[in-house]
């Protein structure tokens, strides 16, 4: 990982710099709309590497879009960030729409302020967090981070954001605390995908609470030097990085401390293909593909695929003594 501190979140307009490497789309999803929660999965699941946008000029929504001032160019690898464009317009979040290059337009007039954050549960200070006090009241730091889709792509993201175990320091978790779980605004109106019964909205998602207390835990506000846009996860998200991104909820309201192991929204549609852990593993695959290797986007080719996406180093000492095959 790189990181690099903000001691403001400073997005003035002299910070602006132009990033333009327009990227074409294609739909990797046809008359999904129709299909049961179970097949729903299977298609937007599925590896779909090789449909991954390059080319020519961003989709609709994302357009004219630049990112801010960033303070690294690379990932701690050496590999270049993924293009901005991409970045914003190549997105899951089911909320609004099941095909990656739907959710920018859909989500472009999505609501991000005012927005509150309820911190509860087993804690003894809980409390109603605004987004702005949340940018605010936390340092904010530039974090290069891969990201790794369980649909086998992947990414490099300069992320904006502080660590979670700064807001769970203030609330003082409860010694009966083991788990935390996460759940995303519940918004028909704004969020169409959740007029859909494919699956038991709001999305929720948990970690046991070493691993949110874990310093490369982030919850992210912003991208490129500039806040999330929508169909990032505005306002706030989390970003756990060494497992698969469907485990970095968006759009964050609660934050409950339990003494139990939540069960998410990908676990309760389909438990036999995703767990509660979902740690990059190249050596266990999906029911339904490998997941020894994968494509960046914006490349050619196939990579392959590192333990804990990386973070090996930083990260294996919280599963020491588990079976990685059977905690999946």
């Amino acid at each position: 990982m790189l990181i690099k501190t903000r001691k403001s979140y400073d997005i003035s307009s002299a910070e602006i710099t132009p990033e333009r490497l327009y990227l074409s789309r294609r739909q990797f999803i046809k008359g999904a709309a129709a299909l049961s929660a179970t097949a729903l999965i299977a298609a937007a699941c599925s590896p779909v590497a090789d449909n991954a946008p390059r080319g020519r000029a961003a989709t609709t929504g994302t357009e004219g879009q630049t990112p801010g001032a960033i303070l690294a160019t690379t990932d701690e690898l050496g590999d270049p960030l993924t293009d901005y464009q991409a970045i914003v317009s190549y997105n899951n979040y089911y909320e609004f729409s099941i095909e990656k290059e739907g959710v920018a337009p859909l989500a472009q007039n999505f609501v991000t302020s005012p927005w509150q954050v309820e911190v509860y549960g087993l804690v003894r200070n809980p409390g109603v967090y605004d987004i702005d006090d949340l940018r605010t009241r936390f340092d904010q730091e530039e974090r290069v981070y891969r990201l790794r889709c369980v649909e086998a792509w992947s990414m490099v993201i300069p992320w904006v954001g502080f660590p979670l175990h700064k807001l769970l320091d203030q609330v003082e978790p409860l010694a009966e605390a083991t788990h935390v779980r996460f759940e995303t605004l519940y918004d028909p109106q704004q969020m169409p995908g959740q007029r859909r019964r494919s699956f038991n909205w709001p999305y929720v998602e948990g970690l046991r609470l070493d691993e949110a207390r874990h310093d490369l835990t982030l919850l992210a506000t912003g991208i490129y030097g500039k806040p999330l846009l929508p169909q990032n996860g505005a306002p706030v998200r989390l970003v756990v990085p060494w497992k698969y991104g469907f485990k970095s909820i968006k759009s964050i309201v609660k934050i409950e401390l339990v003494n139990y192991q939540p069960v998410s929204l990908w676990m309760a549609a389909a438990p036999n293909e995703y767990g509660f852990y979902a740690n990059v593993n190249p050596s266990v695959p999906h029911p339904r593909w490998s997941q020894a290797s994968e494509r960046r986007i914006g490349e050619w080719g196939r990579r392959d695929t590192l333990l804990f996406n990386g973070y090996e180093a930083q990260v294996a000492a919280l599963y020491a003594g588990q079976d990685l095959r059977r905690d999946f």
